[in-house]
């Protein structure tokens, strides 16, 4: 993953996830949002972080061939 020096809150991790959930597909969005109630350590909140904004960051196509894998 990155190299992000910047710890990501869980208040940002959440507000980034509630940003995308009309666009990723609701499985996914169910799992972030369990992981999230799980009380998830810093590290694994910014990995959070970054995969959400690096899908925002997709292009359509990337998205559609990353959910079938």
């Amino acid at each position: 993953m990155s190299s992000c020096k910047l710890d990501h809150p869980f208040e940002d991790v959440e507000n980034k996830l509630g940003s995308q959930k009309e666009y990723l597909p609701k499985d996914v969005y169910s799992q972030c949002t369990r992981f999230l109630q799980s009380k998830p350590s810093q590290l694994e909140l910014n990995e959070l972080f970054h995969l959400l904004k690096k899908y925002d960051l997709a292009s359509e196509e990337e998205k559609k061939r990353g959910m079938s894998n």
